[in-house]
């Protein structure tokens, strides 16, 4: 089973994947806040990291640095999902390494869980 972490603060939307997961025997793990979720990533070490860039306590690109900063979260792919489209906020998350990078407004769910699904096909 794929464990999919989801930092993330808007509580509809961990409610709306959990439901999608579970069809496809995927666990979700929820943190609603950076710093929970850096804790979180470094206990569970999820196949997939789902980040949002606007977050209390820590911030999606603060949160994205230290991942890819631990050697033992390094090599998780971290697809950011936010509402920032700012090209500066792309370029500077995919330069933190971050492997896609999704705007809520620009993508039906099912766009972003088939790009959720190609992510997790190689792993």
């Amino acid at each position: 089973m794929k464990r999919i972490l989801l930092i993330e603060d808007e509580m509809r939307l961990h409610k709306v994947f959990d439901e999608l997961f579970r069809a496809e025997n995927f666990e979700l793990i929820s943190a609603y806040d950076g710093e929970s979720g850096l804790n979180l990533a470094q206990e569970v070490i999820p196949d997939l990291i789902i980040l949002d860039l606007i977050l209390p306590k820590k911030g999606g690109f603060e949160v994205l640095k230290e991942i890819k900063n631990n050697p033992i979260l390094e090599k998780v792919p971290v697809m950011v999902l936010t509402n920032v489209e700012s090209s500066y906020d792309v370029g500077q998350a995919f330069s933190l390494g971050a492997c896609a990078y999704l705007t809520k407004a620009n993508y039906s769910l099912e766009e972003i869980f088939q790009k959720i699904k190609e992510i997790l096909k190689d792993k």
